[in-house]
């Protein structure tokens, strides 16, 4: 138990939460009321989150110049 890592006990548990959660709906019992039209603004909005936040992480090389430093970049990394 002392080598478990503390992100598999919290995705164990939320795994298993969630396990729950679907039991209970499946069964017609509701523990989160949240009608299916505010679960569809929850999933664009964060698809919307998640998208926008990797495209600002992620390096855009849209000009030439910009494309030409990219690869110098890469050419200095690789004659390490």
């Amino acid at each position: 138990m002392k080598d478990i890592s503390a992100g598999t006990i919290t995705r164990t548990v939320l795994l298993a939460l969630a396990l729950i959660n679907q039991l209970f709906t499946a069964s017609g019992h509701s523990i989160i009321p949240i009608e299916d039209a505010t679960i569809t603004q929850f999933i664009a909005a964060g698809f919307t989150i998640v998208t926008s936040l990797m495209a600002f992480w992620k390096n855009n090389s849209f000009t030439k110049n910009a494309q030409a430093a990219d690869q110098h970049l890469k050419d200095l990394n690789d004659n390490k």
